[in-house]
C-alpha cells in the first residue's frame, strides 16, 4: 500500500475517532439529520455499499416520520445525545443496509461516508441500541407500530 493512500486512511480513522469521542456530544438532536443528499456520477468519489439509505432517509425526513415517532414514543427524559428517533432509524437503516445483527451497527459507525449519507455526526452503538431496545414496552412498540401505519 503507498504512502498517500496510508495517509487518507489514517485520516479517516482520525475523523471517525473524533465522531465517536463521548467527550464531544454536543450537537443537533436529533442526530440523523441528513436534508440534502444528492447522487451524482464522478471520478473520484467516496461510495457506500447501503446507497440508497439517503434516498429512504430523505423520504423520512419528507415524510416527517422523524418527528412523529419523537411526538408518540417518550422512552427518555432527556436526549444525550440521541433521540427516540435516532435509535428507531439507526435499527431501520442498519436492516436496510444489510445488518441483521445489532453488532452490525459497529460497522456503520465506523463508515465515514454512511455516516455522511445520514448528515449524521455519530450514531448509536450497538450496546446503547439494545438498551434503547430493553427500555421498549408493548405499549410502546403499539405505538410506534401506530406511528408507521398513519404515516403510511
Amino acid at each position: 500500500m503507498n504512502a498517500k493512500i496510508r495517509q487518507k486512511l489514517a485520516a479517516r480513522k482520525r475523523r471517525i475517532e473524533k465522531r465517536l469521542d463521548k467527550t464531544r456530544l454536543g450537537g443537533a438532536c436529533p442526530m440523523i439529520s441528513a436534508s440534502n443528499i444528492r447522487y451524482e456520477i464522478a471520478d473520484r468519489t467516496q461510495a457506500v455499499s447501503a446507497g440508497g439509505v439517503g434516498m429512504i432517509h430523505q423520504m423520512v425526513k419528507q415524510l416527517k416520520l422523524d418527528q412523529a415517532v419523537n411526538r408518540s414514543l417518550n422512552v427518555f427524559k432527556i436526549y444525550l445525545p440521541y433521540s427516540e428517533s435516532d435509535h428507531v432509524l439507526n435499527i431501520a437503516y442498519n436492516l436496510l443496509a444489510g445488518g441483521t445483527y445489532l453488532d452490525h451497527l459497529e460497522l456503520r459507525r465506523n463508515d465515514e461516508v454512511y455516516l455522511d449519507a445520514l448528515g449524521a455526526r455519530r450514531i448509536p452503538d450497538p450496546t446503547t441500541a439494545g438498551d434503547f431496545c430493553r427500555r421498549f414496552s408493548s405499549l410502546q412498540i403499539e405505538r410506534l407500530m401506530d406511528v408507521f401505519n398513519e404515516t403510511r
